[in-house]
């Protein structure tokens, strides 16, 4: 196989699953994160392990000017059929605490990398046969949360932006999708922030390597809206239960987090 998927945020977490699990089955991979996250070391590991090529780019993706170089190399060097849009960035922050870097961290990642990545990278999934985009949003898309303020809000246009995608080319060759994962244990710090937040924090809670596994098998299903198994009673919460309940519910569980 020739074609590359290329997985942003592949450094760790969710991102490195996805980069696993496409290797696994076949795919050419092209790895996006920062500089100094052991990019290479995690490209050589999948190399020795699938036999598969593994390349890599470090780069910071809250800078706009960089996608463009990055993407701009990419379409001129290889074909690819797959792109996990995957790095994101959150935390939990009283509003006032937030500086302008915070803020301006999250929705330049979040919301402006997801969106120029897919702009660059769509004129080459057009040229394949059969391609695919899938975006990475999360439960906290279906709810507003105090103390997280940006953060879903950035998760409710990677949803929105993903389904008006898949509407507008739905009769084409490039399919999108979007999943929603709940909590996962990514890093020791999430998973402190996860175990601070009680019994709502941990509704739903997977391993990356799972998330990947089962989204990268719907993704092929043509399943437009990845919703996993686990996450369904935080689901019939969020669908249930009225939001002058339910944000209080989740606000308060979430400023458990934050260490006073």
């Amino acid at each position: 196989m020739t074609s590359f998927a290329i997985i942003t945020g592949a450094a760790g977490g969710l991102g490195k699953a996805f980069s696993f699990e496409l290797a696994k089955i076949g795919y050419n991979t092209i790895l996006i994160d920062l500089p100094n996250k052991e990019l290479a070391s995690i490209s050589n590991e999948i190399e020795n392990k699938y036999s598969n090529k593994s390349l890599y780019y470090e780069t910071d993706l809250t800078n706009i000017g960089n996608i463009i170089e990055m993407s701009d190399d990419i379409n001129q060097k290889y074909n690819v059929s797959i792109l996990v849009n995957n790095a994101g960035v959150g935390g939990t922050k009283r509003f006032e605490d937030a500086d302008f870097n915070y803020l301006n961290t999250i929705i330049q990642l979040n919301v402006m990398a997801t969106t120029i990545m897919t702009k660059q990278i769509f004129p080459n999934l057009q040229k394949q046969e059969k391609s695919y985009i899938l975006n990475v949003s999360s439960m906290v898309a279906f709810s507003p949360v105090a103390f997280k303020t940006v953060y879903p809000a950035s998760k409710v246009f990677v949803h929105f932006f993903s389904r008006g995608l898949y509407e507008e080319f739905k009769k084409s060759n490039v399919f999108v999708s979007v999943v929603n994962p709940g909590p996962m244990k990514t890093n020791s710090d999430v998973t402190a922030r996860i175990n601070r937040q009680g019994f709502l924090g941990r509704l739903g809670l997977m391993s990356p390597e799972k998330v990947a596994e089962i989204s990268v098998k719907q993704l092929f299903k043509r399943d437009t809206l990845i919703m996993l198994r686990t996450n369904g009673l935080s689901w019939l919460l969020l669908k249930f239960i009225p939001i002058w309940i339910r944000l209080p519910l989740f606000s308060k569980a979430v400023r458990r987090e934050i260490i006073n």
